[in-house]
């Protein structure tokens, strides 16, 4: 089952982003489960938070990927959510 992870990071903290950046790529990369991922942007261009697509089991398992995110674990975010989705318009066709 698809899982969406929708994040925003706290106010000011581009340098704890960038500080845990390949810690959570690594961790990404590892779980083999994300199918699409990156972070929102500011009108300058920074990195403000994260979305997420990954697959899990169930909203449980979902959430329990998501807090050992390594963002997570710093107190990157002033707040995420995790939800069910479902594809339904692929216009790049991507493999999800």
């Amino acid at each position: 089952m698809l899982f969406v992870v929708i994040a925003y990071d706290k106010p000011g903290a581009l340098e704890l982003r960038m500080a845990t950046r390949k810690a959570h790529f690594d961790w990404a990369e590892d779980a083999a489960c994300v199918k699409i991922g990156g972070p929102f942007l500011n009108e300058k261009g920074e990195m403000i938070g994260s979305l997420i697509i990954f697959e899990a089991k169930d909203l449980e398992a979902a959430k329990a990927w998501h807090a050992e995110d390594p963002y997570a674990k710093a107190g990157l975010f002033a707040s995420s959510e995790i939800r069910p989705w479902k594809l339904t318009f692929n216009p790049v066709g991507a493999d999800i």
